[in-house]
């Protein structure tokens, strides 16, 4: 970094002190304008909301009984559960109660109560992506697995059916996403009961045996057998669906940071970040997370508050030319596509012809 020269005492300022300063200025301003107060009324209010509405889709599960109609409980159940999940993703970012203790027990009753899913599996993976979003060997949500996000870990090209998948990863990206909701249950309860690692372990068991014993039972007595697979397979499928969709647009396809890359805080989280366009209705479907580059800079900052914050971010950073990146909800989800179909062209033999890599993706 070179040093630069200031008026303040011609003191030589480094860049990487300025770039601190930058966002310094930036939380001075947020907090002046009282956005970073909390909003409990407001989250007691949507917890109240959604109890009830679970409430409302247990009882009409009930009375109405072995019917195909329950398909359409099962949608909704995807839904709010989805919902649900939101709300926990906010008390796990401590935006709801000034008490971590409070916020921590509001999430694992949301999560491992009402949703059926680890709290403290989410909690560590999630950390870390805040940490360093889109950062290869840092960031678990671009590491490889079924699908590839990048191809800088990758050593050997596939051939055969995984070479047929890897160059379609994008297309195939959504329809895979039907099997994300058992993937996180069972990333889940495979770390609460395995030796991952968990604070509370044995609350997080007691809740999600408790919420999984039930909800099967529930099902299964209710349902003939076959009924009982279509329901929770229709609820599983487009609860994962859903996640799937509000998650992935805010990264994919951004920037991938290389494992030593020393970048400072406001520009990680700027730069490796997209928002996502779409008026209250989106605000509502996303769960707030489609402020996602707000959110980036201030976790803790009440949900309500990322769309009053916007502006100021977006001015700022045209003030201090830092790219701000935002795209509607569908574009998103283009942009997602063409770049997994990509970047899986490249891993299916990464020794191949860049000029015949490209022209084979532009088809």
């Amino acid at each position: 970094m070179t040093a630069e020269t200031v008026a303040e005492g011609a003191r030589p300022v480094r860049a990487r002190e300025r770039q601190v300063s930058d966002f310094t200025a930036l939380t001075r301003t947020v907090q002046e304008a009282g956005l970073m107060t909390r909003r409990q009324g407001w989250y007691w209010t949507r917890f109240a909301v959604l109890t009830l509405v679970l409430a409302g889709l247990v009882t009409a599960f009930v009375l109405i009984g072995a019917s195909w109609w329950q398909l359409v409980i099962a949608a909704a159940l995807a839904v709010v559960l989805g919902q649900v999940m939101f709300l926990g993703h906010d008390a796990a970012h401590r935006q709801i109660f000034a008490s971590g203790r409070w916020n921590e027990w509001a999430s694992l009753v949301l999560a491992n109560l009402y949703a059926g899913m680890s709290y403290g599996w989410w909690q560590h993976k999630h950390s870390r992506h805040h940490a360093k979003p889109n950062q290869v060997g840092a960031d678990p949500d671009i590491k490889t697995g079924a699908l590839v996000f990048h191809t800088e870990e990758l050593r050997k090209p596939v051939s055969g059916i995984a070479a047929w998948v890897r160059a379609r990863q994008g297309w195939l990206f959504f329809p895979m996403l039907l099997l994300e909701g058992i993937n996180l249950h069972v990333s889940g309860v495979r770390t609460i009961f395995g030796r991952g690692e968990v604070k509370r372990r044995p609350i997080e068991m007691a809740f999600v045996t408790l919420r999984l014993g039930a909800y099967l039972g529930l099902v299964f007595w209710v349902l003939p057998v076959g009924m009982a697979f279509a329901f929770l397979g229709v609820q599983l499928g487009l609860f994962g669906l859903y996640m799937g969709a509000v998650f992935a647009p805010n990264h994919k396809g951004m920037p991938i940071v290389p494992p030593d890359s020393r970048i400072d805080f406001l520009r990680r989280q700027v730069l490796m970040s997209r928002n996502v366009t779409g008026g209250r209705f989106v605000d509502w479907f996303t769960g707030g997370l489609n402020y996602q580059v707000e959110h980036h800079l201030f976790p803790s900052m009440a949900r309500p508050h990322l769309r009053k914050v916007q502006p100021i971010v977006r001015e700022f950073c045209a003030t201090h030319n830092i790219a701000y990146t935002e795209t509607s909800l569908l574009a998103s989800y283009g942009i997602v596509i063409r770049y997994l179909n990509k970047v899986g062209l490249a891993a299916r033999d990464p020794f191949q012809c860049p000029l015949a890599m490209e022209l084979r993706s532009a088809r």
